[in-house]
């Protein structure tokens, strides 16, 4: 059957689709691959296999440039796995908007201990109903937020979860560290990619997050069973199928750990 690039949360895959044209589906999902193979590989994208709910893939016209930069980073990050840098990148490093901005006075903000966030976005279809969750861990409580966004992209949901991670935590000193799977949101905000969309949208949120100062986005990798990513997911999913906004306070279980 043919295979066509989709978009799966943000990043760049190869669906199986029918002759028609539509997306193959398996029980209500998608067998997919996250990189091309060589000549004569069978399926022609090949690598490992995956199965993805039909309702989170976006078939990409040809040739389109949507998340091409995000595609680019993920094959990249297959080709050669990164490795954790023995020490952490300088402020001047860091794209602006976050951390300390080269000639202004550390933020208050970053004094204490680290606040871990985490974030997620999901959309039925691209464009579609959209929604995020976030997750604002404390010692003996968690914030929860279920946000309805109404009609918007992925990229939109992802964008926005940060900026609602940041917008939770005003009240709490020390440095962010927001988790997202979405490796598009990390490049525009954090490694410099230059936006051809939602411009506005990641402009306001880079304002943010310099005013904030003491922000670090980490990527965690999406349906991994990762506890917190999945908690996101579902409080994401959640709103865009009760078209409702919740926010709440649970019991944090777990021991909370530093990072």
């Amino acid at each position: 059957m043919p295979w066509v690039r989709a978009s799966l949360r943000g990043q760049v895959v190869y669906a199986e689709t029918t002759e028609a044209g539509q997306l193959a589906l398996q029980g209500g999902r998608v067998e997919i691959r996250f990189k091309a193979g060589g000549p004569g590989e069978e399926p022609p994208f090949a690598g490992k296999k995956y199965l993805a709910a039909a309702q989170n893939l976006a078939l990409l016209a040809p040739g389109s440039t949507e998340d091409v930069a995000a595609e680019k980073a993920e094959q990249q990050a297959k080709a050669k796995p990164a490795r954790k840098p023995s020490v952490k990148p300088s402020p001047s490093a860091s794209a602006a908007g976050l951390g300390e901005v080269a000639g202004e006075a550390p933020s208050s903000a970053s004094a204490g201990p680290n606040v871990l966030i985490y974030t997620d976005g999901a959309c039925t279809g691209n464009p579609g109903p959209a929604g995020l969750g976030v997750v604002v861990v404390g010692e003996d409580e968690n914030e929860e937020l279920s946000e309805y966004l109404g009609h918007g992209t992925n990229n939109i949901a992802e964008l926005t979860a940060i900026l609602r991670g940041v917008e939770l935590a005003a009240e709490r000193p020390g440095r962010l560290l927001i988790h997202t799977d979405s490796q598009y949101s990390i490049g525009v905000l954090q490694k410099g990619w230059k936006a051809k969309a939602n411009t506005e949208l990641i402009e306001k949120i880079r304002a943010v997050l310099r005013k904030r100062g003491g922000v670090e986005l980490r990527y965690v990798k999406g349906h991994a069973g990762i506890p917190l990513n999945e908690r996101c997911d579902e409080l994401a999913r959640a709103a865009v199928v009760g078209r409702r906004t919740e926010q709440r306070t649970v019991k944090n279980a777990a021991a909370r750990r530093t990072a």
